[in-house]
């Protein structure tokens, strides 16, 4: 699910570690319900802007203390202190999502929203089976799908091992499909990587050695900002031009 798994043996035993990371997953499972439930009851709500979310667990912010941590929750705040205006939040995403669930589910959905923001980060659950061809053509598919002014994310970084080489292949495809589209590109894999394994697993991780925590999902929120900020600086002009609109 678009995190990292990542243990340091040299600072705890090696069964310690799979003792913790097995309460910790089990806690976390216990959580999924509460986190989508939080993020309907967010989905009722009214605001000036609206800002939808296609993700998977790390939009619904699992492994952070409260779903309001994750990125999509500190995007929204940002909107909110940059702009002076309430922010509707509409967050589709489903834990454990893959490209094909993306537009099987939240794709129709997004479809009958009219959004100010769309942010998308999705994709890292496709690459334990990793198919190059089969991830570039449901990607296309996906961003066929999105409105203009989206933000895609690219995958983050897993630090070590296959994964990871499957991480960079895939990257260069959403440059690559992103810059067709015409979409910018959070870079979120330069963004976690800077953290270094090390110590992103000892501090940006949650209980589950997987999931990010409320630090982790702050570097998250990080690699989205410079983009989120230049639409922002666009919105605010196009309002301003607009008779009517929000100042």
């Amino acid at each position: 699910m678009a995190a990292v798994a990542l243990v340091v043996p040299g600072a705890f035993g090696v069964g310690s570690i799979v003792q913790r990371r097995q309460r910790g997953v089990a806690h976390i499972a216990g959580t999924l319900h509460l986190n989508a439930r939080w993020w309907r009851e967010e989905g009722e709500k009214s605001g000036d802007l609206l800002y939808v979310a296609v993700g998977d667990s790390a939009a619904q912010g699992v492994g952070a203390s409260r779903p309001g941590h994750s990125y999509v929750g500190l995007l929204a705040n940002h909107i909110r202190d940059k702009t002076g205006h309430s922010v509707r939040v509409v967050n589709l995403s489903v834990s454990g999502a893959r490209l094909r669930d993306a537009m099987a589910v939240q794709v129709p959905a997004l479809r009958a929203l009219k959004p100010d923001i769309v942010t998308v980060a999705v994709g890292a659950n496709d690459m334990a089976s990793f198919d190059r061809d089969r991830f570039e053509s449901e990607l296309g598919e996906l961003l066929d799908a999105l409105p203009s002014g989206t933000i895609v994310a690219d995958l983050p970084s897993f630090f070590l091992g296959p994964v990871e080489r499957n991480a960079r292949v895939a990257n260069a495809i959403v440059r690559t499909l992103a810059d067709r589209h015409g979409f910018e590109v959070a870079p979120l894999h330069a963004t976690t990587r800077r953290q270094g394994a090390a110590w992103y697993a000892l501090n940006r991780v949650s209980v589950d050695f997987f999931h990010p925590n409320d630090r982790g999902y702050k570097v998250w929120a990080a690699a989205f900002l410079p983009v989120l900020d230049r639409w922002m600086a666009r919105l605010a002009a196009r309002r301003k031009a607009s008779d009517g609109g929000l100042a």
